[in-house]
Parts: structure tokens; C-alpha cells; sequence
């Protein structure tokens, strides 16, 4: 027996038909961010892509495509007949230490400083 929470995501997703980002990105940003906020706990089971589509407007591509890019990234993990869950495990974790390391080693070995590094870095999100 699997015990599940479910969560309603239509209750704090939302979707603006008229901005520039897609609509797929904006809820896979969405459910993202419910992750890193806690809204989303690991094991949580996710609506079906019907169901979602449906509370928040879309169609059922869109958040089938939402999904399975978050699938393929392991932020959700598809249990066969059970649903959809977020994963155990944030990939982006380990990820993000180790190219955060490795880009302090590199800014080391040039002689760059932490603020220096950092003004980069920003540059780099612009």
C-alpha cells in the first residue's frame, strides 16, 4: 500500500496566458519553486496531467509537457499506475554544490575574489 499526500497545485499556480515565458516553463518553474518553499514535499503525488490541466486552465499537453521535463531533470518521478510524485532527492543539490565548487576553483587559480567572482556570476543570470 502506498501512502500518498496529494497536493492541489491549482490552488497556488498560476498561469499568465499573456506573459513571454511559455506556458509549460511557467508551471514547471512553478511546481519548482513549490519544491524549494516546502509547499511540495518529497513523496508528495502530484495530480494528473487531466486533472491539473483542468484546475488551472491548460491544455493537457502543456502539462504533460511541464511533467515530463521535470521528469527528465528527477525533480518528479512517475510511480507506473501510482501517479506522478516529486522526487526523494533534489537533483539540483548535487548539481549546483559541484558547479559551484567548481567555479570557486576556477576564480581561485585566476586570483579572482569572492566579490569579483560573484559580480560574474551575476552577469551571467542577465
Amino acid at each position: 500500500m502506498i501512502l500518498e499526500h496529494v497536493v492541489e497545485l491549482g490552488d497556488w499556480v498560476l498561469i499568465d496566458s499573456s506573459a513571454e515565458k511559455p506556458l509549460f516553463d511557467q508551471l514547471r518553474i512553478q511546481i519548482i519553486e513549490g519544491i524549494r518553499q516546502g509547499r511540495l514535499t518529497p513523496g508528495t503525488r502530484l495530480p494528473t496531467v487531466r486533472e491539473l490541466a483542468a484546475k488551472v486552465g491548460l491544455a493537457v499537453n502543456t502539462v504533460a509537457r511541464a511533467y515530463r521535463e521535470l521528469e527528465s531533470a528527477g525533480v518528479l518521478e512517475t510511480r507506473g499506475r501510482y501517479g506522478t510524485f516529486v522526487a526523494r532527492a533534489d537533483p539540483a543539490d548535487a548539481a549546483m554544490a559541484a558547479a559551484a565548487h567548481s567555479f570557486a576553483e576556477a576564480a581561485h587559480a585566476l586570483g579572482i575574489g569572492k566579490a569579483d567572482a560573484l559580480r560574474y556570476l551575476d552577469s551571467a543570470f542577465d
